[in-house]
């Protein structure tokens, strides 16, 4: 599927090119987004791991 704002004869770019033309557009909010996004699954993980931890009887 072409992008009709590309000009004729020439492929429009791929969601990757685009997600990183995006990304370095707007370079604060992304890095931003991606540290909270980050810190938030590595959260997310060790909660569950937390819950998840066997009881050894003592």
């Amino acid at each position: 599927m072409s992008d009709p704002a590309a000009p004729p004869g020439q492929e429009s770019p791929s969601f990757v090119k685009l997600a990183m033309r995006n990304m370095v557009r707007k370079g604060r909010q992304s890095l931003l987004h991606f540290g909270l996004t980050a810190l938030g699954l590595s959260g997310f993980l060790l909660l569950i791991a937390w819950l998840g931890r066997p009881s050894l009887p003592g």
